[in-house]
C-alpha cells in the first residue's frame, strides 16, 4: 500500500495539537503563573509533543506494516489499546525529564492527582495521534479495495462483452450461408444480391469490431442491409418500419445493437404471410424504441440469451444508463438510451 505522505503533518501537527490542548487543559496557566514559567512549560510541552507524535507515528506505522489491510484493522486496534498505557507513561516521563532539566532533580516526581491529570491529557493527545494515522490508513485501504473491486468488475464485464461479441459473427455467418445456399439453385440473380448484402454487412461488422459506439445513422444503414437478408429468407412474413427523426441520427449507441434486437425478435416469434412479424424502430425523446408484436413460437426455442445480454452488458460497461425491456399489450418493447457528446470510441460508417 502507498505510504502516507505526512511531511507537513509531522511539522505542523504537533503544534496544532499543542494549541488545542492548551485551550482545553492549560489556558488558566496564562493567568495564574508567571510568564517565564508559562513559556518554559510551553517549550517543554511542545518539544515533548514532537517526540511523542513521532513515537506514536512509528508505533502505528509498524503495526500497519505487520498487520496490513482492512481485514487486520481489529488486530491493529487491539495492539494500540495495549500499547497506549505504555506510550502515555513514556510521554509523562519525557515531560518530567524536561521539567527536571529546567528546575532541578526534585521536580521529577509529582503528586498523584497531578500524575493522573497528566495521564488523562496524554490519553487525549495519543488518541488524536492514533486516529489521524489509522483513519488515514483505513480510508486509503478502503479506496484501494474499492478501486480493485471495481477494476475486477469491469474486467469481468469486459471479458463477458468480448466473449459475447465473438459469438455474433460466427452465428450471423452461419445464418447468411444458409440463406445463400438455398438461393444458389433456385434464383442465382437473387443469390448475387444476397452476396452483395452480405459483403455490406460484413464490412460493417469488421469496421465496428474494435469500437464500442456508433452513430444511429450508421446503425440504421447497416440494419437495412441486414433486414434485406432476413427478408430474403422469410419474405412478407417479416416487416420493418423505421421512424427516426433526422436530427437523432447523429446520436450514438453501442454497435450492433439493432442487429441483435432484430435477431432476437426473429428467433422467438412466428413469421407468416398472414401473420407478419412487424418490427418498428422509432425515437422517443432521448431514447430509441425497438418493438415488435408478440407471436411466440409454440415450440421452445433454444437460446443462450446472447442478444439482450450483450446489449445490457455494453450499456453497463459504458455506464450510460439502463436498458428497459417490457411486454405491453402484446408488444415486446426494448428502450435504449441514445448517447450524445461521446467522442471516444466512435465507429464511422
Amino acid at each position: 500500500m502507498k505510504t502516507l505522505n505526512d511531511r507537513r503533518l509531522r511539522i505542523f501537527g504537533p503544534f496544532v495539537v499543542f494549541v488545542v490542548g492548551t485551550l482545553f487543559f492549560r489556558l488558566n496557566w496564562y493567568f495564574e503563573e508567571p510568564l517565564s514559567t508559562v513559556l518554559r512549560s510551553d517549550l517543554i510541552a511542545l518539544g515533548a509533543g514532537y517526540i511523542c507524535w513521532n513515537l506514536a507515528r512509528w508505533v502505528v506505522l509498524s503495526l500497519q506494516n505487520r498487520y496490513p489491510g482492512l481485514a487486520s484493522t481489529r488486530r491493529r486496534l487491539q495492539w494500540m489499546a495495549l500499547l497506549l498505557p505504555v506510550l502515555v507513561n513514556i510521554a509523562w516521563i519525557i515531560r518530567r525529564v524536561g521539567h527536571m532539566a529546567f528546575n532541578g532533580l526534585d521536580t521529577f516526581w509529582a503528586p498523584l492527582p497531578e500524575y493522573t491529570y497528566a495521564l488523562g491529557i496524554q490519553l487525549f493527545y495519543h488518541a488524536v495521534y492514533f486516529v489521524i494515522y489509522e483513519v488515514s490508513y483505513v480510508m486509503q485501504a478502503w479506496q484501494q479495495t474499492y478501486e480493485r473491486n471495481e477494476g475486477l468488475k469491469k474486467d469481468k464485464l469486459q471479458h463477458q462483452l468480448d466473449r459475447l461479441k465473438s459469438q455474433i459473427n460466427p452465428h450471423f455467418l452461419f445464418n447468411s450461408l444458409n440463406i445463400l445456399s438455398s438461393l444458389i439453385y433456385e434464383d442465382p440473380r437473387k443469390a448475387e444480391d444476397v452476396v452483395d448484402e452480405i459483403s455490406i454487412v460484413y464490412r460493417y461488422l469488421l469496421r465496428v469490431n474494435d469500437g464500442e459506439l456508433t452513430t444511429l445513422g450508421a446503425e440504421l444503414q447497416f440494419i437495412q442491409s441486414y433486414f434485406h437478408l432476413l427478408q430474403t429468407r422469410y419474405g412478407v412474413g417479416l416487416d420493418l418500419q423505421i421512424r427516426v427523426e433526422a436530427e437523432k441520427r447523429d446520436f450514438k449507441l453501442p454497435a450492433l445493437t439493432l442487429q441483435l434486437l432484430l435477431e432476437n425478435a426473429v428467433k422467438h416469434n412466428v413469421m407468416m404471410p398472414d401473420r407478419p412479424l412487424k418490427i418498428v424502430i422509432e425515437t422517443q425523446g432521448q431514447s430509441l424504441l425497438v418493438r415488435n408484436n408478440l407471436q411466440r413460437k409454440n415450440t421452445p426455442v433454444l437460446s443462450n440469451k446472447v442478444g439482450l445480454t450483450n446489449i445490457a452488458t455494453k450499456y453497463r460497461l459504458l455506464g450510460k444508463g439502463d436498458v428497459s425491456i417490457q411486454e405491453i399489450d402484446g408488444q415486446f418493447i426494448v428502450t435504449l438510451p441514445l448517447l450524445a457528446n461521446q467522442p471516444e470510441l466512435i465507429v464511422r460508417s
